[in-house]
């Protein structure tokens, strides 16, 4: 069982929460918390031995400070969404541990603005969804994305290098809820061929970074960052490739994060209890 709690600190929450579970005869196997003395903030995550928790969140309710969070054994397999355009190393790494149970998620169908990634998810036997971004308004495109994304009611909705920027409109929809994956290089290296500008320029560390959305872009809070050393002897391309490498491990652990309810939210920031 999982407990997360995020509420207004104040003296005693520790004792008090302890307290309230042993009343309900529940045996705490680990506690994680942080307080953000600047905001006054007070976050926990606990693992809690099976057991019956009828009544848990209302007592807990009872104890802690008006207004607070409190997820009692969230679901623990997320449903998920992925958006997609063309590139595939994000999207097949999701996919494999999608198939072999060990994303700790359900990917319930994949969408994208192009149809080249199409088989790779009909060989997963995951739904896939073309909708093109041509020919059509940005709103209209958005539209159709949104629609089909809420047949699913999913969790999450994850952005798998889905090159489109998304609209405030579209972000309201699943408020932090989106996450995405992007390289580190911006905004330094903003445009088209970012690894191309990197090679140009000499970088010497390749990183990326995920997030959730917010009408900032590529500004959200951050969940997950990772960086690679590279020098004078790689090419281009090499810098593409370890680019390509360090996207798939950074999201693919910012997901196992988020999908084991780590990560808190507040303002533009987290707290993550790794």
């Amino acid at each position: 069982m999982i407990i997360v709690i995020q509420c207004k600190d104040k003296v005693g929450l520790v004792a008090a929460i302890s307290a309230t579970l042993a009343k309900h005869l529940l045996n705490i196997v680990s506690m994680r918390e942080h307080v953000d003395h600047n905001e006054n903030v007070f976050f926990t995550r606990l693992e809690i031995e099976d057991g019956d928790d009828t009544g848990l969140e209302d007592s807990l309710r009872k104890i802690l400070p008006e207004g607070a969070y409190i997820a009692v054994n969230p679901e623990p397999v997320k449903k998920v969404v992925v958006l997609a355009t063309k590139e595939y190393h994000c999207l097949s790494d999701i996919l494999i541990r999608n198939h072999f149970n060990t994303l700790g998620a359900s990917v319930q169908c994949v969408i994208a603005n192009h149809a080249k990634l199409q088989n790779i998810c009909e060989r997963f036997d995951i739904p896939f969804y073309h909708i093109s971004h041509e020919q059509v308004d940005k709103a209209q495109f958005e539209e159709q994305i949104i629609a089909a994304i809420k047949q699913y009611a999913p969790d999450y909705v994850v952005l798998a290098k889905f090159m489109r920027i998304l609209s405030p409109r579209f972000v309201a929809e699943f408020p932090m809820k989106i996450i995405n994956i992007h390289h580190s290089f911006l905004p330094a290296f903003i445009g088209a061929n970012p690894y191309k500008q990197a090679f140009e320029r000499g970088v010497k560390l390749i990183g990326a970074t995920a997030h959730y959305v917010s009408n900032e872009l590529d500004e959200g809070p951050i969940i997950a960052q990772q960086i690679v050393p590279v020098n004078h002897s790689y090419s281009w391309t090499d810098m593409v490739k370890a680019g390509q490498e360090v996207e798939t491990a950074v999201l693919a652990k910012a997901l196992k994060l988020v999908f084991e309810d780590r990560v808190f939210v507040y303002k533009n920031k987290t707290v993550v209890f790794g």
